[in-house]
């Protein structure tokens, strides 16, 4: 008995060490390096501080929808639907969210409608979405604010993040801060 308690108390303080002041540490460490050095990003939009790494709701058609949210965008309860491709209750959902876009985007068809606009996210809090969710909104937003759809494209072009270090993840597009650029945009 005593040749194996002795090793199984040795390696479970090990690994309580390792794990709780080691691997935190190092993670922290990490952290203090990026641009917020560990805090969230945020975001001052018409007075109120939003944190930009963190899904916002926008449905009105003056803005660019953001990508749906299994959770109603509540950082509390991050988490998908859990539903399959092949559930009823699910592709229902979906298929609600396609007639609301082309109701919306009258000039769109369902070819062009990209993924992300119909799908939540893993999290359900995902804050971006893909330039071409961007661009199928670009008709709606210029008739409602009266914006010239090329300045639109180019506001999408400034917004757009490239993968990081050219190679890792997709092209993506913060819709946060897309849309606070829309708004003084149009404030000018």
């Amino acid at each position: 008995m005593k040749t194996h308690l002795f090793p199984a108390i040795k390696l479970t303080i090990l690994l309580i060490v390792l794990l709780t002041v080691i691997y935190p540490a190092v993670v922290w460490g990490i952290a203090q390096l990026s641009s917020a050095a560990g805090e969230g990003q945020t975001l001052t939009a018409q007075g109120k501080t939003y944190y930009r790494n963190i899904g916002q709701s926008f449905t009105q058609d003056k803005y660019f929808w953001s990508r749906p949210s299994a959770v109603g965008y509540n950082a509390a309860g991050s988490a998908g639907s859990n539903k399959g491709p092949s559930n009823q209750e699910y592709l229902a959902t979906v298929q609600m969210r396609i007639d609301t876009l082309l109701a919306h985007n009258p000039g769109i068809t369902v070819s062009q409608i990209p993924m992300d606009l119909v799908t939540a996210s893993g999290s359900g809090l995902d804050p971006d979405f893909s330039v071409q969710a961007a661009k199928v909104q670009v008709a709606r937003i210029a008739k409602i604010r009266n914006i010239p759809e090329a300045k639109l494209i180019s506001l999408i072009n400034m917004h757009t993040e490239r993968p990081l270090l050219g190679l890792f993840g997709p092209e993506r597009i913060n819709v946060l801060a897309l849309n606070s650029a829309l708004d003084k945009l149009s404030s000018n």
